[in-house]
């Protein structure tokens, strides 16, 4: 059965995007396929929330698939429109758990009210609806009245009513709001930069071009507009934190150097972008300074007048887009923190799939991150992609940050790239009164080796050093480093601090239908018989941590007692080593891989056992075995692999991959969080 919500505004000023969001993150953390479909779209231009959707959740149906009939369809004959709205409706929804219906935009679809228009694709669909109600410049009378006109008219056309979301509320007035609702209602107050115009919006704005600078940084939110006509003090006299600077072109000579310096200075606020108006072209003197500088501020070139320029752009009210990376974290954010998902998923009779998808894994991990905060430290504090992946964390409450650099360096290249950090503890090392502490502490726990605190004072000031001793004295929860480092560099630290066992680590490999374990494939190149059971114990601990219920498999060349060989020996020999400690455990070894998961084989070869065929736990012999296992799975299967992960430390600290994106930053500061929960008291 497929579970469809249709997501209807009542008004022009509401915010659908959000709900929309909203809605999906939260069917696509339950159920293992989600859809989202428009009825009604424009034909000029590719539709934004479906864009948005489709590139977030990685929706797997095409764009064609998930729209209705364009606008002028509905104008020409809304019957037939209403019947091909149904008919692309329910192909899609043939091949998905749940959809999302977002309605139409208010660009006058031909019925007597547009909102009618919605109550009857809704009625006719058969999905209940959330009625979306704008608060802005409404105040709690006008509210009231909008969503009982709104629920009348529902009613009328025969529409079932899933919630109400009033939203883009003053939040000095949300709870009192809250107060005199009636029935299912949340109010989601405005957000702050979700209705900013990002670059981008103002670039498409003014039919622009980007001839220098990153085309990433286009997604920076804007916080208005500077027209440079008055000298360089004047405009830099003037300038605010993300403005977008709007100039003649054969201004550029004298200003858009100094700009780009000041833009780069830490004494002046960063710029978000330049516009440079009118069909005259920039010097060529100019051009060829700039092309031989790193310029990184998007330079835009439009043919408009300045003045047209500034009008136009003025008017530009941001949205939420397929690239808005902040703004989608800040509406998922504000949705989970103002809408009771639960109830809704009851009302929708949603029950949870067995299946288990990447993003299902990954709401999950920021789910429970979010509901117990641990201070997590970011040794690489000038890296761009832990700055990114930073402003995501802080958008959705993840986590408590502390960033080790020069405050100075920090937040000017924090600044540069338009994220705020205010919310963010910034600590150098070189300088730090800690320093002091830190050195006593290692000298402390490393005096067997013959460390002095004079000798330990140069050690304890290195990045990684700094922020080990940080979770080590209890200052912080957990560390996430190795974006810009190697593996030694990170791990050697909390080796010689952390350590409480065999250190050994895992990944978890996020497969389309399910999350497995991989251990270990990153630390102990050959480990003894001892060992391998201990990253056995360890591992199916890990699994089961972050909900996955360990089933272990020792895997091995060799199936059952089919064969022999010094490696197939010590397989063998682990696998009793952990059923005589934990008897408790179900485990097999040794055992080939495809017996171990797939249940077809596993019926010929181990028809008896209680884990072939439905492994979740795989352990390898060696760490030749499992970095090419994990690689060639994430590969080949599309797996993302989230890790490794390491275990036996008494106090989380994780290594990054340098090739490391920034969702797999986010991922892994979560998993730390989530590890920080479990070793919670531990004594240090």
């Amino acid at each position: 059965m497929t579970h469809g919500v249709y997501i209807a505004s009542s008004d022009a000023e509401s915010d659908k995007a959000t709900i929309a969001l909203g809605m999906a993150e939260l069917l696509s953390s339950t159920v293992g396929s989600i859809g989202v479909f428009r009825p009604v779209v424009d034909a000029s231009v590719r539709d934004s929330v479906v864009e948005t959707l489709r590139r977030r959740f990685k929706l797997k149906a095409n764009y064609e698939d998930c729209v209705g009939v364009t606008y002028d369809e509905v104008h020409a004959d809304p019957d037939a429109a209403m019947a091909a709205i149904m008919r692309a409706y329910r192909a899609l929804a043939s091949r998905c758990a749940a959809v999302v219906v977002v309605g139409t935009d208010y660009t006058d679809v031909g019925a007597p009210t547009e909102f009618t228009f919605n109550a009857r694709v809704a009625a006719n669909l058969a999905t209940p609806v959330v009625l979306v109600v704008s608060g802005a410049e409404r105040d709690h009378a006008e509210i009231r009245d909008a969503t009982g006109l709104a629920r009348q008219e529902l009613a009328r056309e025969h529409a079932t009513r899933l919630a109400t979301v009033v939203d883009r509320v003053d939040p000095d007035r949300a709870e009192s709001l809250r107060k005199e609702l009636d029935g299912i209602a949340y109010v989601l107050p405005e957000v702050p930069g979700l209705s900013a115009p990002t670059v981008r919006d103002l670039q498409r704005a003014c039919d622009g071009r980007l001839i220098f600078g990153e085309e990433k940084r286009l997604g920076r939110e804007t916080s208005g507009l500077v027209v440079a006509a008055m000298s360089l003090p004047n405009v830099l006299d003037r300038m605010e934190a993300d403005r977008l600077v709007i100039m003649a072109a054969d201004r550029a000579g004298a200003m858009l150097p100094a700009l780009i310096a000041a833009h780069h200075s830490t004494d002046f606020p960063s710029v978000a972008g330049v516009v440079l108006t009118g069909e005259m072209y920039m010097p060529e003197p100019v051009f060829r300074l700039l092309a031989g500088m790193d310029v990184r501020l998007p330079v835009i070139t439009t043919d408009q007048d300045t003045f047209s320029t500034a009008t136009r752009l003025a008017a530009v009210r941001g949205g939420i887009t397929p690239g808005a990376e902040g703004k989608i974290e800040s509406a998922l954010a504000a949705f989970a923190e103002a809408v009771d998902g639960e109830a809704l998923l009851e009302r929708l009779q949603v029950a949870r799939s067995e299946t288990v998808t990447p993003l299902m894994f990954e709401h999950t991990l920021l789910e429970r991150a979010r509901g117990d905060r641990k201070r997590i430290v970011l040794p690489e504090g000038t890296e761009e992609r832990v700055l990114r992946a930073a402003d995501l964390l802080l958008r959705r409450d993840v986590a408590d940050l502390v960033v080790l650099g020069s405050p100075r360096q920090v937040n000017a290249k924090a600044s540069d790239l338009g994220f705020d950090l205010s919310a963010v503890t910034i600590i150098d090392p070189e300088t730090s009164e800690l320093r002091e502490r830190f050195a006593e502490e290692y000298a402390r726990l490393r005096a067997h080796k013959g460390v002095t605190k004079e000798l330990a004072m140069d050690t304890v000031g290195e990045l990684s050093y700094f922020g080990t001793l940080m979770v080590q004295c209890g200052l912080a929860d957990g560390m996430v480093s190795g974006a810009a480092h190697t593996t030694a560099q990170t791990i050697r630290p909390s080796f010689e601090i952390l350590r409480s066992s065999l250190v050994s680590s895992v990944f978890f490999m996020c497969l389309a239908d399910r999350v497995l374990v991989y251990g270990d494939c990153a630390v102990n190149p050959d480990p003894t018989t001892e060992q391998l059971a201990d990253i056995a114990i360890d591992s199916a601990a890990t699994a089961e941590q972050f909900g996955v219920e360990p089933r272990v498999a020792m895997l091995s060349y060799s199936t059952g007692a089919s064969g022999s060989g010094a490696g197939v020996d010590k397989v063998r020999r682990a696998t009793e080593m952990v059923k005589e400690r934990r008897p408790d455990l179900l485990i097999e070894g040794p055992i080939q891989y495809d017996a171990a998961i797939d249940p077809g084989v596993a019926r010929t070869k181990m028809p008896d056992s209680l884990v072939a065929g439905r492994a979740t736990v795989f352990v390898v012999p060696d760490l030749n075995t499992g970095n090419t296992l994990y690689k060639g799975v994430q590969r080949s299967a599309g797996a993302v692999a989230i890790g490794p992960v390491l275990q036996g430390l008494r106090k989380p600290v994780n290594d990054l991959s340098r090739g490391a994106t920034v969702q797999d930053i986010v991922n892994t500061v979560a998993i730390t969080a989530v590890q920080a929960q479990g070793t919670q008291g531990s004594g240090s």
